[in-house]
């Protein structure tokens, strides 16, 4: 595969680690919302894939790759809420303050990013986190000198699958998508890339296996660093 002009990264599972964050974060946040409603608490667990004593997900989780808006209201039914705006800014909120409690990386993300960066790539963020918290996060980790955008759920641009997230970075880079890179974890990150026109380029160091849609991709990768690799080494020899 010929490198990318332009690499949108998918976060959690790609340059967060998904179980050690969101599992203990997931947990927590389910508590704060049943209060003292064990019954509530249960059936969140239940409806979220969620093994409590683990703290982490079943594959089947609709929290693995869903945002707010797509698992929010099977939450609001359990728990006796309105499934609206309000609900899932609060979702939102917790998920942000015990994200940044547990929030973990995979590998080195901030080196890995700085040398694409070097090559002159625009760098960015297509998350189905809300904006805000991915910004605390990419913050967090040392990543914002070097994304030219962070797209969140709520940005406005829709959720992945939806290809609104890539189509709005190749309008802000000027590039078409078929220059544009998708790297991600999840089948929905596949399906974004598939969906705007853009390169598909999978991770192995997600939650789930990618093994039974991997042949789908342009490239497929253990880790952001070993993709960093594989491009500067293309840029190395193009240069000789």
């Amino acid at each position: 595969m010929n490198a990318p002009r332009a690499i949108l990264f998918d976060k959690d599972g790609t340059l967060v680690d998904f179980d050690r964050t969101w599992g203990p974060a997931a947990g927590s946040v389910m508590r704060r919302l049943a209060g003292t409603d064990d019954d509530a608490l249960d059936r969140l667990w239940q409806a979220s894939h969620y093994l409590p004593g683990e703290q982490r997900f079943l594959q089947t989780s609709p929290l693995i790759a869903g945002s707010s808006r797509q698992y929010g209201p099977l939450w609001a039914d359990i728990l006796g809420r309105v499934a609206g705006t309000e609900f899932y800014h609060e979702v939102d909120r917790l998920f942000r303050e015990e994200g940044e409690r547990h929030l973990t990386p995979l590998g080195r993300p901030a080196e890995s990013l700085a040398r694409l960066h070097a090559l002159g790539l625009p760098l960015g963020i297509a998350t189905n986190d809300a904006e805000r918290g991915a910004r605390l996060q990419v913050g967090r980790l040392g990543l914002d000198a070097y994304l030219s955008a962070v797209y969140g759920h709520d940005s406005g641009y829709g959720s992945k699958p939806a290809p609104g997230m890539v189509e709005a970075f190749s309008r802000l880079t000027g590039l078409p998508p078929g220059d544009i890179a998708l790297v991600g974890d999840t089948r929905h990150d596949l399906d974004t890339a598939r969906a705007a026109g853009a390169r598909a380029i999978l991770v192995r160091c997600g939650p789930g296996p990618v093994d039974a849609f991997a042949h789908e991709a342009d490239l497929v990768v253990d880790t952001v660093e070993q993709l960093a690799d594989i491009i500067v080494d293309q840029a190395d020899g193009a240069a000789r």
